[in-house]
């Protein structure tokens, strides 16, 4: 992400504009763009394989009020601050209302990193406690709500109600089609792999084509094709099939067509943007009410709902990172033209921010010493050893 940045016309376009041009010609936007679009929905689908379902129907109804708190504290702070911004030019575009100016706000401050904090979850082998869980679902439920807002927002602005409407209506439909259709028809791809142990060409190619179906009829409803890659793969056959595919598919993607999108990212951002006191203070202002109000209402919310003081911390610290999400979100607020370039650098210096914390501040808050004593509470008794 910083190397993204450093990329655009932060520094390699400030230090050296004609170098950056030709590095990145106009020509060249558009491509990035689609690699950018699917390696992200690529990573999403890979997170996906690796979603636990029964994790989540165990935990609906906390990770629903985490979310929800996670999304209301958010948008408090976008109904006091949004009047403000407004008054300074350049951040919102001139079309813009107050109204779909605050819904966008809240937003993008309500947005989870999903992506990062499966990545988090699973690296600190918490797939299976009631932490990790706990947080995939409310991170889950958290981006889906903010992409109907964003919906909302997007048609307010002037794409007419008929976007919110399919967008919302639609994303029901298309994920109880996939959620309900897809361990069947799939299953069949499964017993392949079981029987050959290895995926084969055919099957690769029908996971790919599947992919690729789901993201473009995602995309098409008004949600993101990251949403279409993250419900199929929750729906793919689990076993042999999952550790080969993630071996074909999983190394391109996350080396090559990821970063891709970050770099994207980058080429629209120009923190010199950011350069009078005022506009400083706009942008701690940001980073500090995104902070307090999702990290605080998300660890508030765990604790009322039984979780410990320790564990709520935790995923008070996972829940506030913004990361890829954040950056997909304000991208596209970028290009619809409802904010501005000054306001999309300071978000994208807050899903910085955000980011880079949230590893940090989860060993300080859960720690080594939480896994290593076996404070998991774990939902099976191997979660333990994990």
């Amino acid at each position: 992400m910083i190397a993204g940045v450093l990329l655009g016309p932060t520094l390699f376009g400030l230090l050296a504009p004609e170098w950056q041009k030709a590095l990145f010609p106009k020509e060249s936007i558009s491509v990035l763009y689609v690699c950018a679009q699917v390696g992200v929905g690529l990573y999403m689908f890979i997170v996906g394989l690796g979603f636990r379902k029964d994790h989540f129907k165990a935990n609906a109804g906390a990770a629903a009020a985490v979310s929800i708190s996670g999304m209301a504290a958010p948008f408090v702070v976008a109904i006091m601050i949004t009047p403000w911004l407004m008054t300074i030019p350049g951040l919102f575009s001139d079309k813009a209302t107050q109204f779909n100016a605050t819904l966008f706000m809240g937003a993008a401050i309500a947005i989870t990193a999903f992506p990062m904090l499966a990545r988090i979850i699973h690296e600190r082998g918490l797939t299976n406690s009631k932490l990790g869980t706990l947080s995939l679902s409310a991170g889950a439920i958290d981006d889906a709500g903010a992409w109907c807002v964003l919906a909302i927002v997007l048609a307010s602005f002037g794409a007419g109600a008929s976007l919110a409407i399919t967008t919302i209506v639609g994303g029901v439909i298309f994920a109880s089609v996939v959620l309900l259709l897809g361990p069947r028809l799939f299953a069949p791809l499964g017993r392949i792999v079981e029987r050959e142990g290895k995926i084969t060409p055919n099957v690769l190619g029908i996971t790919l084509m599947a992919f690729m179906l789901s993201a473009f009829v995602a995309d098409g409803i008004g949600l993101h094709a990251v949403f279409g890659g993250f419900l199929l793969g929750t729906v793919m056959p689990r076993g042999k099939f999952v550790e080969e595919l993630k071996k074909q598919i999983e190394p391109f993607a996350v080396v090559i067509l990821l970063p891709t999108f970050f770099t994207f990212s980058g080429l629209n951002t120009s923190l010199t943007m950011i350069n009078n006191v005022e506009l400083v203070l706009i942008a701690l202002a940001v980073l500090a009410g995104s902070i307090i109000a999702k990290g605080g209402a998300c660890y508030a919310a765990a604790r009322l709902c039984g979780q410990d003081n320790r564990t709520a911390l935790g995923i008070g610290a996972l829940m506030n990172s913004r990361g890829l999400m954040e950056l997909i979100i304000i991208n596209i607020g970028l290009q619809k033209g409802v904010i501005g370039t000054g306001l999309f650098s300071m978000l994208v210096l807050m899903a910085i921010v955000t980011t880079l914390m949230a590893s940090p501040l989860f060993e300080y808050v859960y720690g080594k010493k939480a896994r290593e004593t076996g404070e998991l509470d774990a939902l099976d008794p191997s979660a333990a050893n994990a």
